[in-house]
């Protein structure tokens, strides 16, 4: 049995010395195999023969080892080393390392977690990190607000060049210098409009008027004649006679009839001048004293009849009314009620040439019957107003008549343009001026004599200036129930001028007044006065608004556009030293928003220079106002032009109608602004921390596993965190080859988390680990297995002669 048990242990030896070189020759195969973890052969004794026991020492014995003859070696286990491999850099940002314990967790293609030191990853054509062999790098992924989930392991994905994202601004940075020199600004700059009536009170329609010269008697055919039996005296009497209508009103007085009667008699005057027209029934008789020249009333006659003058009617004291007119002379009506508001004149009547004659007028339109509710007086009067032979311009009230009257006008250019008479008027072209009920629809501009309409139903655009700068587009439906007051608040907001106190201490400052005839302080704001539109900007130079004429467009139902003009004018110039600067802010969705900070030295003193900041914004989209005013503040320096502070430096852009986080809230830093005197302020925004929209085109991965995804806008988001495992017992891992292990029976579970948490390495990205095999001490391993092999075949060579000597001595 001996040499027998030599051979077998001899071949023993040959087995392991052969697994030696296969687990060495796997070692230096994986020599530059990345996450490679070498492996270790380690040997153990077999089998024992016992040939003795051996004794313990007795009295008469010192005692014996047992006798033991070893029958060969065996492979006690094949182990990898998890030691650190060495870390090498790469250029490729998905080449990740794990420095430390611990194994990136892969999906293999059945579903199974499995676990590998090889950091070679790529993007595959669903984006996701898989290895070399197309397992699926697993970690927590993020959800639509890139915020990690850490609920359950999916694959981690990097969706370059399809996913945006955008940053909303949190604050805006501001450079400048903000001098005390020049103006304080308090004079603001003011715009009027031109005055606009009110269409609501209706216009007399004066198209139906008749005018002509008034007709003069003839007293050629009027038959004289004397007899007693009356009471005259002695002496020469002349006659004339006038036309008179219902009202008493008079033509031009006939040529005189002369007659001489003695004492005791009367004149009969026959063929009296016969009516012209229906309106003249009746003559007025005028008649002189004996011997006299001046005429006075003496009786009211049937047209074409006969009077008696027999002596017993006196003459009155109405002298006759010899008044003519001599010119080219134009009229205008209007409707008029006794402490009620004039209408606006009628069109221009005429005109009538008259020379040395009086102008006649029939026809007058009828007031129309105010609605139920009212609307405008209910109008009973006329009032007629003439120009002047020598002024074709303006028109002065000549009288007051009733709608059915017919009037003659015999009143001289004296003595209707004298305005300190009391009665005389000079007619207001305007008419009725709007107030702040008036509907749009209603309002009217005049040109010379001409009366339009200004505003029509429709969708109404306002684009003014401010400062010199255009202003955002902002739009007012204009229905058939909209006031002047919905304009005035409109373009007040639009505009952007600040009449709301956010600041109690510190209230928006009124403005002086250097308009001509007026006193007092202008408060910021849209007003009517005397029939016009005005509006107030806030003060500084910067801040002075002002109404073009295409500032407003009006575009109705049918696609027709017309193009209001108000004619507003400058009536006071604004003063302050002032600052702008225009910038664009992002809200939530990275929509660009426009933004335009000015500010206006408000006030200088020993200690320190106050500047107030107005924000503004066409964006500021709110269900209640178009305003534009999205914030107003102070800014404050000291003597040295060091900044103090700012206040309610907030700034809110409401974003109503859109579906962006509302509303947008951001702060303005101006600490880097400084108040030293140069020569004109200055003021720029250097930084703002938002962005538009902007798509993923990179990405780094910390050495927290976070992926941070890098977009086009500059923006960085967190995409999702690779998760690492780490056993208790590494060296149990079941090998699956393609650099993949998986849990075995002796490794204890995997204990997951993130990298450098739970004992776990840190990611290395942009680097590989490589392969830890040592390849000079595999080198003189192989040496000595090689050695080993050749000693364990020396010994089956040497059993091998011995046998055959035995069958010799056989032989």
């Amino acid at each position: 049995m001996g040499l027998a048990s030599a051979l077998s242990t001899a071949l023993t030896g040959l087995s392991a010395a052969e697994t030696q070189i296969d687990v060495i020759g796997n070692n230096l195969a994986n020599a530059q195999t990345v996450g490679f973890k070498a492996s270790t052969a380690v040997f153990a004794t077999q089998f024992l023969q016992t040939q003795s026991l051996g004794a313990a020492p007795t009295a008469e014995n010192g005692g014996t080892n047992p006798r033991q003859i070893g029958l060969g070696v065996q492979v006690a286990e094949i182990t990898s080393d998890f030691t650190q491999g060495t870390i090498e850099i790469s250029s490729t940002p998905s080449h990740l390392a794990i420095q430390g314990e611990g194994f990136f967790i892969v999906e293999s293609s059945q579903g199974e977690n499995l676990y590998t030191r090889n950091g070679i990853f790529k993007l595959n054509s669903e984006n996701q990190l898989t290895t070399a062999t197309g397992q699926r790098l697993l970690g927590f992924g993020a959800d639509d607000s890139f915020r990690i989930e850490e609920t359950q392991l999916k694959p981690i994905t990097i969706p370059l060049g399809s996913e945006s994202v955008a940053k909303s601004t949190t604050e805006v940075t501001f450079e400048g210098t903000l001098t005390p020199q020049g103006e304080v600004a308090d004079v603001s700059q003011v715009i009027q409009s031109a005055i606009l009536g009110d269409a609501a009170v209706p216009r007399p329609d004066g198209s139906d008027i008749d005018i002509g010269t008034s007709p003069v008697p003839s007293s050629t055919g009027v038959s004289t004649a004397v007899a007693g039996g009356g009471a005259l005296a002695a002496g020469n009497y002349q006659y004339r006679f006038t036309y008179v209508d219902n009202a008493g009103r008079e033509t031009v007085p006939s040529a005189a009839v002369s007659v001489n009667a003695a004492t005791g008699q009367q004149i009969t005057l026959g063929n009296l001048p016969a009516s012209p027209s229906p309106e003249y029934t009746s003559v007025n008789i005028y008649r002189t004293a004996a011997g006299g020249t001046e005429f006075f009333q003496l009786d009211t006659a049937t047209t074409g009849g006969t009077y008696i003058d027999d002596g017993s009617t006196a003459l009155s004291t109405t002298a006759l009314d010899t008044d003519t007119l001599s010119g080219n002379y134009t009229y205008m009506v209007t409707y008029h009620k006794s402490g009620s508001t004039e209408s606006i004149p009628s069109v221009l009547i005429g005109p009538q040439n008259v020379v040395d004659g009086r102008i006649t007028l029939d026809g007058f339109p009828i007031p129309p019957t105010p609605p139920t509710g009212g609307g405008f007086p209910e109008y009973d009067e006329i009032r007629i107003y003439r120009n002047l032979a020598n002024d074709q311009n303006n028109f002065y009230l000549v009288d007051t008549v009733t709608p059915y009257d017919t009037y003659t006008d015999s009143k001289s250019d004296a003595e209707i343009s004298d305005l300190d008479i009391t009665g005389n008027k000079l007619l207001d072209l305007n008419g009725p001026t709007i107030n702040s009920n008036t509907l749009l629809t209603n309002v009217l501009k005049r040109d010379g004599l001409n009366y339009s309409p200004v505003f029509t139903v429709g969708t109404m655009s306002y684009q003014g200036e401010k400062g010199n700068r255009l202003l955002g587009t902002k739009e007012l439906e204009i229905t058939a129930t909209s006031t002047v007051q919905d304009l005035i608040d409109f373009v007040e907001s639009a505009s952007g001028i600040q009449i709301l106190q956010i600041d109690s201490q510190n209230p928006i400052p009124a403005s002086e007044n250097n308009i001509p005839g007026e006193t007092g302080t202008l408060i910021p704001g849209g007003y009517i006065q005397d029939g016009t539109i005005r509006f107030v900007s806030n003060t500084g130079e910067l801040n002075a608004l002002d109404i073009d004429l295409t500032s407003f467009r009006i575009e109705d139902d049918l696609g027709n556009v017309t193009v209001p003009n108000l004619a507003f004018g400058t009536i006071q110039e604004a003063e302050g030293t002032s600052a702008v600067a225009d910038l664009v802010v992002y809200d939530s969705l990275g929509n660009p928003l426009d933004l335009r900070i000015t500010t206006t030295l408000e006030e200088r003193s020993d200690e320190q220079t106050v500047y107030r900041w107005y924000a503004d914004s066409s964006e500021n989209q709110s269900t209640t106002t178009d305003g534009i005013s999205v914030g107003t503040g102070l800014i404050r320096f000291d003597g040295n032009g060091n900044f103090i502070s700012a206040s309610n430096t907030q700034v809110n852009i409401n974003r109503s109608g859109s579906p962006s986080v509302s509303p947008l809230q951001f702060d303005l830093d101006f600490s880097s602004v400084s108040g030293l005197a140069t020569e004109t302020a200055s003021l720029a925004a250097t930084r703002q921390d938002g962005s538009a929209p902007g798509v993923l085109t990179s990405y780094v991965i910390g050495e927290d596993g976070i992926v941070r995804g890098v977009f086009s806008n500059g923006v960085t988001r967190d995409l999702g965190q690779i998760q690492l495992a780490r056993f208790a017992n590494p060296a149990g891992l079941d090998e699956r080859g393609q650099n993949l292990y998986a849990q075995g029976i002796n490794t204890g579970l995997p204990v997951q988390g993130g990298p450098g948490e739970n004992g776990i390495g840190a990611i290395r990205a942009g680097a590989l680990e490589l392969s830890n095999t040592d390849m000079g001490a595999d080198l003189v391993d192989l040496v000595l297995a090689g050695t080993q092999y050749r000693g364990n075949t020396r010994v089956i060579t040497s059993t091998q002669e011995l046998l055959d000597e035995l069958l010799n001595l056989a032989r």
